[in-house]
């Protein structure tokens, strides 16, 4: 999940995701309260790629795989597949069994008659990806890795009857419930895929009737359906009656089983009766509800965090009173800053970048933009992530001294000389300026003058895929817990408009990455994985800043809740009950 598009919704406005709403039912309704930071941008999952979206998305549409709810490290389990899939000895070829009986939400294209799921139906929005006017989010996540479909891109173009009628070689449906899905060249990182929102099936008879236009409905077998939306405004959900067999967990982690999350094991899902989403842009607003218990989950704001946790980093005494309780956990999202490599000036002098990433002072700026929720970063990879080390190191630290030096073996003692660099701010909120304000003073320190240029965030896109950036806070959060979604952030074949925004380019490097992107995980990736990290902390076209962290706060009579930014159909699990 590009950090481009989302990422400050990601870690500051999860607490949107977690906010507040009217109170309209008694606070022992068992309809979960989940207010969102801005408007829905979409409900069609080949399109949806944001938090706010994907809050929704991922509670009515289901995939082939999801992610077990109680266990670290992540581990993949059938949802809509009857089983894992048989992968033939080359890895190329993945047979699927499709559950049988699993129904759909009741849609007028289905025009009164029960409609169940087809393993066509995958391969129908699989087309719907690749297809150009759906203009997807998910497309790079199929492209050049399924036999015969870039052709059906080239085939189809915009034709709507094409589209319908073209088929593809790799992709087969032998009978209503087995799918085969042949590959170009191994793939092991599938089956993340195809527990994303962009894998949902979708019936053929659906894109039709709504002329592949599905932003407005939810077409979905999850357990809740959409039962009404105000654009701009309330989204509400109802309990499916006819959702498929599915139950809480039965085994769990060490973390699950000291935190009581196995009362419910076994039960049939879901417990809530319905889910009500209402927009809330303020973040005191929020604080305030939730106060008040109109608000069921909440992350910490940050200008609430000190009249939350006391100094020792606990809940204080008057939430604790309430029956609030608090959940510290770490997130897949994490950020850095970075270097334009075709920059005349940043991207040839390598101590010239040395000198910036021994100016800044990280741990300060944790501290002061995230109350020290952040964690320092370590290395190019995020905890979580097979193949992560504790151990590593980066090859700086906050040292002026040395900052000065590499600033004169870069050509410019004490800043003489060295042409003012341009920081670029990622939008024009409070938060960023400041931000970008505290990077000003530092590179002050070593006589490095700064200007720093607000943008709108699209502008500040735009002005990444046209390679317009010289210096700037970027990030990422993973869409899946693989080595390979953080490292193909700095290959050459994704120079703008793909995510390598740095332009960095290194053969050694790419070659590297042909090689991990094809691996499983084990001994051998893992070394790899070492020797890539060390090319990218010699040439340095990022300073790492931290992994952020989420503190989390609920009411009692919320149940089962455990946060994670990779289990996106949760609410399933959760359940309200008197305290």
């Amino acid at each position: 999940m590009k950090i481009f598009s989302f990422a400050i919704i990601v870690i500051f406005t999860f607490a949107g995701f977690s906010a507040c709403r009217r109170m309209d039912q008694t606070a022992t309704s068992n309809i979960l309260q989940v207010p969102l930071s801005s408007e829905i941008s979409t409900l069609d999952p080949a399109r949806s790629y944001d938090t706010i979206s994907g809050s929704v998305v991922y509670q009515g549409y289901e995939q082939l795989y999801e992610y077990h709810y109680l266990k670290r490290p992540y581990v993949l389990l059938p949802l809509l597949a009857d089983g894992m899939p048989q992968v033939d000895k080359s890895g190329l070829r993945y047979t699927i069994k499709i559950k049988p009986h699993v129904q759909y939400h009741n849609d007028p294209s289905f025009k009164g008659v029960p409609r169940f799921v087809k393993a066509q139906d995958f391969v129908t929005e699989i087309k719907r990806l690749a297809f150009v006017p759906t203009h997807s989010n998910g497309w790079w996540l199929f492209e050049n890795k399924i036999k015969g479909l870039d052709t059906f891109v080239k085939d189809a173009g915009n034709d709507f009857e094409k589209f319908k009628t073209l088929s593809i070689e790799g992709l087969q449906t032998p009978d209503d419930n087995t799918l085969v899905i042949e590959l170009l060249e191994p793939y092991p990182q599938l089956l993340y895929v195809l527990a994303m929102s962009f894998v949902s099936p979708i019936p053929m008879e659906s894109v039709e009737h709504y002329k592949n236009m599905l932003d407005d409905v939810i077409i979905g077998t999850g357990p809740f359906y959409l039962e009404s939306w105000v654009k701009l405004g309330n989204l509400k959900m109802k309990k499916f009656p006819a959702y498929h067999d599915s139950n809480y967990p039965n085994q769990g982690d060490r973390y699950a089983n000291e935190n009581k999350l196995l009362q419910d094991a076994g039960k049939k899902l879901p417990f809530l009766d319905g889910i009500n989403f209402q927009i809330m842009k303020e973040a005191q607003t929020r604080w305030l509800n939730f106060r008040a218990k109109k608000v069921d989950f909440l992350v910490i704001p940050k200008d609430n965090y000190d009249s939350a946790i006391d100094p020792s980093g606990q809940l204080n005494q008057e939430l604790i009173k309430d029956k609030i309780e608090l959940e510290i956990a770490p997130t897949k999202t994490y950020w850095w800053l970075s270097f334009n490599f075709t920059d005349p000036l940043l991207g040839k002098n390598l101590n010239l970048r040395k000198a910036i990433a021994h100016a800044v002072d990280i741990d300060r700026y944790i501290k002061v933009f995230t109350n020290n929720i952040g964690q320092k970063a370590n290395s190019i990879y995020p905890p979580g992530i097979p193949g992560y080390n504790p151990s590593s190191q980066l090859p700086y630290e906050y040292n002026v001294e040395k900052a000065k030096q590499f600033l004169k073996q870069a050509g410019f003692p004490e800043g003489k000389g060295l042409p003012v660099i341009t920081y670029d701010v990622r939008d024009n909120s409070a938060t960023n300026r400041q931000q970008a304000e505290f990077i000003k003073g530092e590179l002050e320190k070593i006589v490095i003058r700064v200007d720093v240029v607000l943008n709108t965030f699209p502008g500040f896109l735009n002005k990444a895929r046209t390679g317009k950036l010289q210096f700037w806070q970027d990030g990422w959060a993973m869409d899946y817990p693989d080595a390979e979604n953080a490292l193909q952030l700095l290959i050459s074949k994704n120079h703008p408009p793909g995510p390598n925004s740095t332009y960095y380019n290194n053969k050694e490097f790419d070659t590297l990455f042909e090689k991990v992107k094809s691996m499983n995980d084990g001994a051998e990736k893992f070394a790899l994985m070492v020797r890539m990290e060390e090319i990218i902390n010699r040439d340095l076209p990022w300073i790492m800043q931290y992994y952020a962290r989420n503190y989390i706060l609920y009411h009692g009579r919320l149940r089962n809740y455990r946060y994670s930014d990779l289990v996106s159909n949760y609410m399933k699990y959760l359940r309200l009950s008197d305290q």
